[in-house]
């Protein structure tokens, strides 16, 4: 069965520390005029069936774009993989999709895409790639790996590509959306994406 809009909880990822951005939260920093998180949420909201922000600090400022925000169980800002296991953790629907706060520009069909091939091919995971570059943190992924993710991280795992060999992976070219998977870590990328 495949992951329709409803059967899908969208997690955003802002859980880091933006230390290549001089240590600022990256999902409330501004382009033109608006958080970074606000630009993801207008892109991505309207593909799934809710959606969960992960954010270990500046909640309250999360919460306000109107989406429950989940904090990190594992601690010391674990990465990625701590993100993913609150949100699952909080999600009640089949599927969870996880999305970078700091990707303004990902693609509207995201899920759509990444939920095809998920079914065409019965994995437990289905990731964006663009070229020969994987993006793992634009992911589809059963609810039902929750346990084995939940070992994984308690026996000290928090690389995400480490964790994803052993599940069943299908990876999905979006090389006609190269642009849309482009990430902004530092200040010159925040300024260059103004420019654009």
């Amino acid at each position: 069965m495949s992951a329709d809009r409803d059967a899908v909880t969208g997690i955003v990822l802002a859980g880091g520390q933006g230390r290549r951005m001089g240590g600022v939260d990256k999902g409330l920093v501004d382009l033109d005029g608006r958080p970074l998180v606000a630009h993801v949420l207008d892109r991505f909201a309207p593909q799934v069936g809710d959606v969960l922000i992960n954010a270990n600090q500046n909640t309250g400022r999360y919460a306000e774009f109107g989406h429950a925000v989940v904090a990190d169980a594992v601690g010391g800002f674990a990465g990625p993989l701590a993100g993913l296991h609150a949100g699952m953790t909080a999600a009640t629907r089949r599927f969870v999709c996880t999305v970078p706060c700091d990707s303004p520009f990902l693609p509207v069909d995201l899920v759509a895409r990444l939920a095809a091939a998920q079914a065409a091919h019965d994995a437990d995971v289905a990731v964006a790639k663009t070229g020969a570059q994987p993006h793992p943190v634009f992911a589809l992924v059963r609810r039902a790996v929750l346990p084995h993710l939940t070992d994984f991280l308690a026996g000290g795992g928090r690389k995400i590509d480490v964790w994803y060999s052993t599940l069943s992976v299908v990876e999905v070219a979006f090389d006609d959306a190269e642009a849309a998977f482009r990430n902004i870590n530092t200040r010159d990328e925040l300024a260059a994406a103004h420019r654009d």
